[in-house]
């Protein structure tokens, strides 16, 4: 049995890249509140797709989450992009402890001056054995994990060059740059999904079938029973909260 959520937990900022319309934007608030074991109260949330986050509600926040993207990739050369790439930049170097995943973790590479690429054939979808590297096991976060872990996985853009001042953590057999953190910094990031377990990504993929004819090459029901829970991952979060707050 899963202990209690706190009501006396720290305040998260999720940043979101998500359509209006797209259910999985209420979605990813419930798999981050569920995977740090917090009430969805104490979780706030801004927009991207708006521009930077207010200075105000950054102030308020413990703790930055970035999350996936169901319609925005992190190579486009759109406009709300370029623009949002210095704030991301700034928001990472700033002291605050930032937890990115998946979009979270390409955008944040491509704003620190690392590379980002569409890399069909390096696509992943599903539960998948990740590696560490010899960094990775050394790691106070990533060094407690079993060495291969399961990670949710889900894209086609790709980190192909990490950014100066990065702590290459995690390998997938597919793609090598899977997890990172900033040296110095309390920031980490990861490709995979440490707030999603087996029936939130079934979820996220169901609203997106296309991610696994495409990627996969199977369909819904033989997917479905090639994922399991990945629990080992998901403490990631918490124990990241952590370190890094003292909660």
């Amino acid at each position: 049995m899963n202990p209690p959520v706190r009501d006396d937990s720290p305040v998260f900022l999720l940043l979101q890249t998500r359509n209006a319309d797209d259910p999985m934007r209420v979605q990813e608030v419930g798999c981050f509140a569920r995977a740090l074991r917090v009430p969805r109260q104490r979780i706030l949330t801004w927009d991207l797709l708006q521009g930077p986050a207010p200075k105000e509600l950054l102030h308020r926040a413990d703790v930055v989450l970035m999350g996936g993207s169901g319609h925005y990739s992190a190579t486009s050369n759109e406009p709300w992009l370029r623009r949002l790439l210095p704030f991301l930049a700034e928001l990472a170097t700033s002291g605050k402890p930032l937890f990115a995943s998946c979009w979270g973790f390409q955008a944040l590479a491509r704003a620190l001056g690392g590379r980002v690429e569409r890399r069909p054939d390096q696509a992943e979808v599903g539960t998948l054995p990740l590696e560490l590297t010899e960094a990775g096991r050394k790691d106070p976060l990533f060094g407690r994990l079993p060495n291969p872990f399961l990670g949710q996985m889900g894209h086609e853009d790709c980190v192909v060059e990490l950014p100066a001042g990065a702590v290459w953590l995690a390998r997938t057999r597919r793609n090598p740059y899977q997890a990172y953190r900033l040296e110095g910094l309390p920031v980490v990031c990861t490709q995979f999904h440490p707030e999603l377990n087996r029936e939130e990504l079934l979820g996220r993929v169901y609203n997106y079938p296309e991610y696994v004819h495409r990627i996969a090459g199977m369909d819904l029901d033989e997917f479905a029973d090639h994922c399991v829970d990945t629990p080992e991952a998901e403490r990631l979060l918490r124990r990241f909260v952590a370190q890094t707050t003292g909660s």
